[in-house]
């Protein structure tokens, strides 16, 4: 039986003070959010601590990038902290992820994701990042090949788009988690993302975990907005 998608609302707010007066509004129905750059630069530690205070799993969303040793440094400090999701760049190189993935296992209780590609990047914008032709790119083959070294490193999972996570499940099974960020309610505005989907097209790609951010966080009512998004997910 395919495991159940679970949703994590996206904490992308100035500070503490609004991102709890969310997290009340939606009391009862997310377990499970995510703190991203902004959130984390503000309030530091604390915020993680708040949130798992209030019994709330939390995916620390720092996308860290550094030499091995610094990283593996971070990895420790995060699981101190109480994250139970952490994310790394993929494009780190293979020492750094092993790095990273023997701290988590030392430290315990926090599993690592490696990002991919962006979701607010096309074919065009990561031929450009990465010095190469559009032509002689595809974007899934960046996704899986990346995801190759996240698991060669031994890594929990991998961050892509819904658009791609069909095929890592292909390619790897179990074998790698799939988070899904930029996932949109049907009809809803893409913003400054290029590879959206919605929370049944994630869940038919078999994504284990979906983010969803200002599609609840934006929406007038994020409560009923919420409800939504449960209500595709349970029926994708």
């Amino acid at each position: 039986m395919a495991a159940m998608t679970i949703p994590i609302v996206a904490l992308d707010v100035p500070g503490a003070e609004s991102a709890m007066a969310l997290v009340n509004r939606l009391d009862g129905l997310c377990g499970f959010y995510k703190v991203g750059l902004e959130l984390f630069t503000a309030e530091g530690p604390a915020i993680v601590r708040a949130l798992r205070d209030r019994g709330a799993d939390v995916f620390l969303d720092l996308k860290l990038h550094d030499i091995p040793n610094t990283v593996s440094k971070a990895v420790v400090r995060a699981s101190a902290h109480g994250a139970r999701l952490l994310t790394v760049h993929a494009s780190g190189g293979r020492a750094m992820l092993e790095a990273a993935q023997a701290a988590a296992a030392g430290a315990g209780g926090c599993a690592l994701l490696a990002v991919t590609v962006l979701t607010s990047l096309d074919r065009r914008a990561l031929a450009e990042a990465w010095g190469r032709g559009d032509a002689e790119l595809d974007v899934e083959q960046e996704v899986l090949r990346l995801a190759s070294e996240a698991a060669a490193a031994g890594l929990h999972g991998v961050v892509c788009s819904g658009q791609e996570a069909a095929a890592v499940r292909d390619r790897f099974g179990g074998r790698l988690a799939t988070l899904v960020p930029g996932v949109r309610l049907a009809g809803g505005a893409t913003q400054d993302q290029a590879r959206v989907v919605t929370p049944g097209a994630a869940v038919a790609a078999g994504a284990r975990y979906v983010v969803i951010g200002r599609a609840v966080t934006g929406a007038d009512d994020p409560r009923r907005a919420m409800e939504q998004v449960l209500g595709e997910l349970s029926a994708g």
